[in-house]
């Protein structure tokens, strides 16, 4: 690990503790599991609007290299690989790893999955076309040296597509008091409510790392539908935001 890494030691042990549970759909990380068509939607459009790709061919993102940082069990890094992109899957927490990579195995896909930081891989000089940053940046120490660390990874042209919670009552109590005390879909103790940032909070950082952010919207959980969407106006709780290196 590098000295100069922003991963909180508390932060990874929580989901090295859970990493087993990544691709059961009713485990605990069932709300990652509804989540993920509606992040994947927000994703794919991003992309194909910054590098002119048409999502109705096969593999529109063929040609692209990707970072999906802090990858999980590779609930995203699947799906852009299967998109044609070349993807590499990094996670600080070690467990981790060889789920995904036994999962994508399974599944057909070469995934490049590393234990390893953003702040190394920035170290070693790998750089790429797109990275996805999602849901992390609430568990790192530093938030800016974090993001910073993303921005040198990108290329010039390349897009960041960072999501997070928002920091106000009504995401304590859907993420914290709903999701961990009531539902009882990831354990307690999983999110820190301080470390929950505003979506102007972020937009500050964002510009502060060196980038540009050019899109935000929110993600909305319907609890009738029981399904999640994007929002233009609603940034309430969980929210998306996707920035370019000019």
């Amino acid at each position: 690990m590098s000295v100069t890494s922003t991963i909180d030691p508390a932060e990874v042990a929580k989901f090295e503790a859970m990493a087993a549970e990544w691709w059961n759909p009713n485990g605990k990380f069932k709300p990652l599991h509804m989540l993920n068509p509606c992040r994947l939607d927000y994703i794919t459009r991003q992309i194909a609007a910054e590098f002119d790709r048409d999502l109705a061919t096969s593999e529109p993102f063929k040609g692209l290299r990707l970072l999906d940082i802090g990858c999980g069990g590779g609930l995203l890094s699947e799906p852009m690989a299967r998109l044609g992109a070349e993807v590499v899957g990094a996670d600080a927490a070690p467990r981790n790893i060889p789920v995904a990579a036994v999962h994508a195995q399974q599944a057909g896909l070469t995934i490049d999955y590393r234990f390893t930081t953003a702040e190394d891989l920035a170290s070693a000089n790998e750089v790429f076309d797109v990275v996805l940053n999602m849901e992390v940046v609430e568990h790192v120490s530093d938030p800016l040296s974090y993001l910073t660390a993303c921005q040198q990874l990108l290329k010039p042209g390349g897009l960041m597509i960072c999501s997070t919670l928002n920091r106000n009552a009504k995401s304590f109590g859907m993420a914290i008091i709903g999701a961990e005390w009531v539902m009882r879909w990831l354990p307690k103790g999983t999110h820190d409510w301080k470390k929950f940032i505003t979506p102007d909070e972020l937009y500050d950082l964002i510009r502060r790392a060196g980038l540009d952010p050019v899109d935000r919207k929110g993600m909305v959980f319907n609890p009738v539908k029981w399904s999640w969407s994007l929002s233009s106006r609603d940034l309430s709780c969980n929210y998306v935001t996707a920035s370019v290196k000019r």
